[in-house]
């Protein structure tokens, strides 16, 4: 597999990754969010680090609901 190959296989999950640490983020610095945990700082550790796991994780575990 050449370097062309390699980049058009990775860059679309690249940028999925990107925008979903992106939205993921967006939403948890609104006011009126409530997380579990109470730790928003660590949530925010949680979606940068934990690539692309990390928001996916946010979404569906840790938002409470309004």
């Amino acid at each position: 597999m050449d370097t062309g190959q390699l980049v058009v296989i990775l860059l679309p999950l690249i940028v999925i990754q990107l925008v979903l640490i992106a939205i993921a983020l967006r939403d948890l610095v609104q006011p009126e969010r409530r997380v579990r945990g109470s730790n928003k700082a660590l949530w925010a550790v949680v979606i940068v680090l934990g690539e692309l796991l990390g928001p996916l994780l946010y979404f569906f575990v840790g938002r409470e609901a309004e």
